[in-house]
């Protein structure tokens, strides 16, 4: 078999075809993402604009099909890596039927889905912050999202922070692009932020949130997340701002 040792010993296996698949698929999850973006993007536009509930709750049918294919694709990539590792440290005298290992893998773990599973996706909770964030802004009924199962205890302080206060407690000027800290939910310039976490990880130390009074005392990047629903507040604010000085 091409691959293998004279020996018989698959310690010569190549899986560069398995691992090129996988890094396609990875590229995919990509896709998945953009599209999830995509879906977030016009859901908040219908709810600026106003438009009928139900073009609303189409695109959040379209971030749980998202979510859901995620979760799968997740778990199919997890199978084949889990596989291939096996493979690698067992070193079989006989090549195993790699595609029945695969199938019982990806079938344990999706055994292990609950229906609620794909609510944790952090662009689907992400979704549904903002999306209720807007609403409120623009005095909309929540229709129970306050019971949408998001844990998340602080969010009508939050939310009320965000909402107004459009300066970045690092430059002092109001914010273009604000992004939100997921550990205390906090929001800053991107760019203010991004510089000041750097700055201090050069110098090994831990970067804590400028917001006074806030005890967050290790923000990472991966703590950022885009608050859209405050930049598009924060847009709506200068639009009405120019209105009235024109």
């Amino acid at each position: 078999m091409p691959g293998r040792s004279s020996s018989g010993s698959t310690g010569l296996i190549s899986f560069s075809g398995v691992e090129s698949a996988l890094s396609t698929l990875k590229n995919f999850q990509a896709c998945i993402s953009s599209g999830m973006d995509a879906a977030s993007g016009v859901a908040l536009d219908l709810v600026e604009t106003q438009t009928e509930v139900n073009s609303e709750y189409s695109m959040e049918k379209a971030m749980v099909e998202f979510a859901k294919m995620d979760r799968e694709l997740n778990h199919y990539i997890k199978a084949v890596q889990s596989t291939i590792n096996h493979v690698k440290e067992e070193r079989p005298d006989n090549v195993p039927d790699l595609k029945l290992l695969v199938e019982k893998k990806f079938t344990a773990l999706q055994n292990k889905n609950s229906d609620a599973d794909f609510q944790k996706n952090e662009k689907y909770v992400q979704f549904k912050q903002q999306l209720k964030e807007l609403r409120k802004q623009y005095g909309l009924q929540t229709n129970g999202e306050a019971d949408d199962g998001i844990e998340n205890i602080d969010e009508d302080m939050i939310v009320t922070q965000s909402l107004t206060n459009f300066t970045c407690p690092i430059t002092q000027l109001e914010m273009k692009k604000p992004v939100k800290n997921k550990v205390c939910g906090h929001t800053y310039e991107e760019e203010a932020i991004v510089r000041m976490i750097e700055s201090k990880h050069r110098r090994k130390k831990k970067a804590c949130c400028p917001t006074i009074g806030c005890s967050h005392a290790d923000v990472k990047m991966t703590d950022l997340v885009q608050d859209e629903a405050l930049r598009r507040a924060i847009e709506n604010h200068k639009k009405k701002r120019t209105r009235y000085t024109e």
